[in-house]
């Protein structure tokens, strides 16, 4: 009898160490016709690839850039790159809405994820927000 209770202490024991918080859950990404959709538009695929998937779209508020990423590396070069052109930008997991601050604003609503805005790096003054001058 003995050997049965110590036997079930330490299963109990072991199976605590195991216990903890359950991990958080990762939203999952989304297709590009399921974020369209929540947007309220019928997306206009301009880029079709492994990688990244890319629709132009238009709603009343205005057109906007709407993309899918296989990877977040993907996502991440893509707003590197894009983030040197200025620009605003609606994040999410493995997607971004790319427009003007009021479409992106709208966007968030609809989709929810991050605002954030690039800088704009340009040998122009005009515009200009931040970074280096040209050369």
């Amino acid at each position: 009898m003995r050997k049965r209770v110590a036997g079930a202490l330490v299963a109990l024991v072991l199976m605590a160490g195991c216990d903890g918080p359950p991990p958080e859950p990762q939203e999952a990404a989304q297709t590009l016709e399921e974020l369209a959709a929540k947007a309220g538009c019928v997306p206009d695929i301009g880029t079709e690839a492994a990688e990244i998937r890319q629709a132009n779209c238009r709603t009343e508020t205005g057109s906007y850039v709407l993309a899918t990423f296989a990877t977040d590396r993907g996502q991440q070069e893509w707003l590197d790159a894009a983030n040197d052109y200025g620009g605003n930008y609606l994040l999410g997991r493995k997607w971004v809405a790319a427009g003007d601050e009021k479409v992106v604003t709208e966007l968030r609503g609809r989709l929810g994820g991050t605002v954030t805005t690039g800088v704009h790096h340009s040998g122009s003054g005009e515009g200009h927000t931040g970074g280096h001058h040209g050369s």
